[in-house]
């Protein structure tokens, strides 16, 4: 007997589909590996378990159905399979110890580029922004007394999640999200209201939230200073991964950095030089 969800307002909203077959995931992990580089093998039930509601209340009768959707050009429902697909676990200070590498190396070694009055940044894989903003507060700090006011150092912040960007924009943030942060960073760089903390303008204004597929090329105007793409690769098969670290060293300026998640390997074809764990250089 097939299963009936109830929905709160008009009492049913349709049967559960069938099981998502062998082949209709073999074909959705070339089509997401080939177009956004995300490696499904072997993640059959998490597929199925996050996008079965999703189906129900969108009235698929089949995931065949849905599927052919997307492969027949549907941007909207293929943005909403990456959305349902991705997890965008983060908080701020993660990874502290790229934090005081950013302050105690990474600042005093581009005093050159920041005395030219730019400083470019990269946040790849931004996902709810907290990252981008951390950087832009320890920016805030490190120059606040000191020259380099002037320098343009307003962080790119880039995700494949619309709806992770559509919340880094809004850049509101629960009281997990913050646990780490230290007392004079919450009053100092956020608004408080009904357990709710919103960065402030200053923050907000010197990052830029934008879409972008790291499978593409990286077409951006400039290159990077400092590159932080952390807890990413962690989704990629090798050889994408190893394509990725080409297209982010040709994409750095020479003597700029690459950060990457402590959990993460560098490929061993890098042409980058490891300065400590997960902090690489472009010499």
């Amino acid at each position: 007997m097939d299963w009936i969800g109830i929905d709160r307002d008009n009492g049913f909203f349709g049967q559960k589909p069938d099981d998502m077959t062998e082949a209709e995931f073999a074909r959705l992990t070339k089509y997401i590996k080939t177009r956004y580089g995300l490696d499904l093998t072997g993640k059959k039930s998490m597929v199925e378990s996050r996008l079965i509601n999703y189906l129900m209340d969108r009235g698929f009768g089949s995931f065949s159905e849905y599927l052919r959707t997307i492969y027949d050009g549907g941007e909207e429902e293929a943005a909403n399979l990456i959305n349902r697909l991705t997890t965008n676990y983060t908080y701020f200070l993660r990874e502290q110890e790229h934090y005081e590498h950013f302050m105690n190396s990474f600042l005093p070694n581009m005093s050159e580029r920041i005395k030219q009055g730019e400083l470019c940044i990269w946040s790849a894989g931004c996902s709810f922004g907290n990252e981008a903003y951390t950087f832009a507060a320890c920016m805030e700090d490190y120059f606040e007394g000191r020259g380099g006011s002037k320098c343009d150092r307003r962080i790119l912040a880039t995700d494949i999640s619309r709806n992770a960007l559509i919340a880094a924009k809004n850049g509101i943030y629960g009281e997990a999200a913050i646990k780490a942060l230290p007392p004079h960073w919450r009053a100092k760089y956020f608004t408080e209201k009904r357990g709710l903390f919103t960065v402030n303008e200053r923050l907000r204004s010197q990052v830029m939230f934008r879409y972008h597929n790291l499978m593409e090329p990286i077409s951006f105007k400039k290159r990077f200073d400092l590159i932080v793409c952390r807890n990413v690769m962690i989704y990629f098969d090798k050889d994408t991964c190893s394509r990725l670290i080409r297209r982010f060293y040709n994409a750095t300026n020479k003597g700029g950095y690459l950060y990457i998640g402590h959990a993460e390997a560098m490929p061993q074809d890098s042409l980058y030089v490891r300065e400590q764990a997960a902090v690489y250089r472009k010499l």
